[in-house]
């Protein structure tokens, strides 16, 4: 059973400490999970699940951009404040829809090619009047809740490395932290912590070890030193903090949540082995100087893309009869851990979804038991979770009510291949092409086997109580509250309430397009709202947006209902209803060599965009048109298509090395040809 919480705090009652009092019938929702917690759950309950049926849509506002739509909206004393991607950041009367302000960052398009996955934000955050937003070239920028004019704007990164900054920033106190992305591309993964007030830096706290003839840093570092090999600091090392980061101020403790390595491959950044602290990490450090206080490591050595940066919700357990203080986070390999977040102790973790990785985890050492066979070689092994995971960004929610969390999860399989060799900061280590039988053998069992579903998970038991199936994998974050209802946006272009206690569903919506954002709730002038942004696209559009192909889509929206709501959507375009026609593949006239050096470039420099193994991406290139075939050097080299986001390579790639891509792509074309 789910205790009572220690405060009005702990339930949502009352936000960060810095955000400001609401007005009497309003509610704000001032944080991207709402209270400190992240939950992403609210008390408000008159929206509930006897008078769902009658939630309407108040107002929309279209958003100019069709790229994915991955932030959770704030709304602090009636006022709205949602980012858009390339980070815009707009302000709207939270009752009407007016828009009050809009604030362009300006972001230089060339970051665009660094973004893995999407040029994608998932929120701000508020604090004493600024509402603060993390950009994709890396800065921290506070701008004026009320004017949307910027008060103070620091860069947080090295710009001649290949950082970018996708999640919301989260605050507490005086104190703004926020992480960064990049491990794709070869970087050293770090957090910082920054005065809100003014844009200083307060701290930073690297997550892997750097070169240790520049010395360490702190004695995390010279520990975490231990568990590498080689060189591994000229490849980058990864573990960055691109999303998940939790507060608990009454333990004084910030708790981050690191991701993959750089490489992929554990050979190749740490020949010898080794656990790579502190990739794949949960790790809690002290609010006020950044010492590490304690972490646990999911996948030790990991080389599957098994991130945990997911969201980590804190909550008081009953476990064994004894009140616990935990923090619970589902990350991408599959397992539900329950820690002690004082301690870091692991007090659960069984499997969400079928996986074959590991079998379990051993309690006594708190390490995953793995499957020797997963370890992969240059021949492609099929392993599950793939890089997608069992539950990705998408926010899973947690109800002090029913006490269960309520997680979009996914059942995949991947093929997982090493290069036959590696240069440091040039792609992921790994080899999508070649043993064509193995990997269509592969590909086939996957695409029968993968599931999608929404579930509600007792932590306490670790036991599913009920799932919702969904037909594709895809569907949004997740909200809930104390209307006894969980609300998630579908795959199927949706907006759906479920019963929390037993998943009925018990209203729906068509929305035109697919909400994968986490939704909000909020109340001005004692009238409930929900919220949420639908724009499909993200890292799934990225790897597997050919499978995604008939989709019918409107504009990405912000979307906003109540009870009585009467707007209305506009009808769909014509046009949406129609499967494009596509052109069959040139023939390949590269060499084995050609081809083999092309899919070494394209994993360097095109497969965030574009997909692992060019399957998907913001645009499928095995089905490019004739045309952009004959193009394809004045695109890549040439920047022609720049202002949709595609800049120039030519500081990157030579004539030769461009033409190499092209021709695997003609190969990759002429392979997956009708599929």
């Amino acid at each position: 059973m789910i205790a009572v919480l220690r405060s009005a705090a702990a339930a949502g009652l009352v936000l960060l400490a810095t955000a400001c009092t609401p007005a009497p019938g309003n509610v704000d929702w001032a944080n991207t999970g709402n209270g400190w917690e992240e939950a992403h759950y609210s008390p408000l309950d008159q929206i509930n699940a006897d008078n769902v049926g009658e939630l309407g849509l108040a107002w929309y506002a279209d958003l100019n951009t069709d790229r994915g739509q991955e932030a959770t909206p704030l709304v602090v004393d009636g006022v709205l404040f949602n980012t858009e991607p390339w980070n815009i950041t707009t302000a709207y009367d939270a009752v009407t829809g007016e828009q009050l302000w809009r604030y362009d960052p300006e972001v230089p398009l060339r970051f665009g090619r660094l973004a893995c996955c999407d040029i994608v934000t998932r929120g701000a955050a508020y604090h004493d009047g600024k509402v603060i937003i993390g950009t994709l070239d890396g800065r921290l920028i506070a701008l004026d809740a009320a004017t949307g004019e910027e008060v103070w704007s620091t860069l947080t990164v090295d710009n001649s490395a290949n950082y970018t900054i996708t999640g919301a920033p989260r605050v507490s106190g005086d104190k703004v932290f926020i992480g960064n992305g990049g491990a794709e591309l070869g970087v050293r993964g770090y957090v910082s912590a920054y005065d809100a007030g003014t844009g200083e830096m307060i701290w930073r706290w690297h997550t892997v070890p750097g070169n240790p003839a520049d010395g360490f840093e702190n004695a995390a570092m010279e520990m975490a030193a231990q568990t590498w090999s080689g060189e591994w600091w000229k490849a980058g090392g990864g573990g960055t903090v691109w999303d998940g980061i939790s507060v608990d101020p009454e333990l004084g403790l910030v708790y981050i949540g690191t991701g993959n390595g750089s490489p992929w491959v554990r050979k190749w950044r740490s020949p010898e082995g080794g656990d790579n602290l502190f990739l794949t990490s949960i790790v809690a450090l002290d609010i006020e100087t950044g010492e590490y206080r304690w972490h646990y490591q999911t996948v030790p050595g990991e080389e599957w893309d098994y991130t945990a940066t997911q969201n980590m919700v804190l909550a008081d357990i009953e476990l064994d009869g004894e009140i616990r203080h935990v923090l619970m986070q589902a990350p991408k390999n599959g397992f539900y851990y329950v820690l002690d977040r004082e301690t870091g102790e692991l007090l659960s973790a069984e499997t969400l979804a079928p996986i074959s990785w590991a079998s379990g985890i051993d309690m006594a050492t708190g390490r995953p038991i793995e499957n020797p066979e997963a370890r992969y070689g240059t021949v492609p092994v099929m392993v599950s979770p793939g890089a997608g995971g069992v539950h990705n960004w998408n926010p899973m929610a947690f109800s002090p009510d029913t006490g269960l969390a309520y997680i979009p999860i996914t059942e995949t399989y991947m093929a997982y291949a090493a290069a036959e060799n590696y240069e440091p900061g040039r792609g992921l280590g790994t080899a999508f092409s070649g043993h064509d039988d193995i990997r269509r053998q592969i590909a086939e069992y996957a695409d029968a086997n993968t599931r999608s579903w929404l579930a509600a998970w007792d932590p306490a038991t670790q036991s599913e109580r009920w799932r919702v199936p969904y037909p594709q994998k895809g569907s949004g974050g997740v909200l809930a509250t104390g209307g006894n209802l969980v609300f998630q946006g579908t795959i199927g272009t949706t907006f759906a309430a479920y019963n929390a206690t037993t998943g009925e569903k018990v209203w729906e919506m068509p929305v035109q397009n697919v909400p994968i954002a986490a939704p909000i709730t909020y109340m001005v002038d004692g009238v409930q709202y929900i919220a949420v942004n639908a724009g499909w696209g993200g890292g799934l559009a990225h790897v597997e947006r050919a499978a995604y192909s008939e989709l019918h889509l409107g504009k990405p929206r912000l979307l906003v209902f109540r009870l009585g709501g009467t707007a209305e959507l506009p009808p769909l375009p014509e046009e949406s209803f129609v499967v494009p026609e596509l052109a069959p593949p040139p023939p390949l006239t590269g060499s084995a060599e050609q081809v083999a050096l092309g899919e070494q470039l394209y994993g360097a420099n095109c497969a965030i965009c574009h997909g692992n193994a060019a399957r998907g991406g913001v645009k499928d290139l095995r089905h490019m048109a004739p045309d952009t075939h004959a193009a394809f050097s004045e695109i890549v080299l040439g920047g022609s298509r720049a202002a949709n986001g595609m800049v120039s390579f030519a500081d990157v790639l030579s004539e030769e090395e461009s033409e190499a891509i092209h021709q695997y792509l003609i190969a990759r074309a002429n392979e997956d040809w009708g599929g």
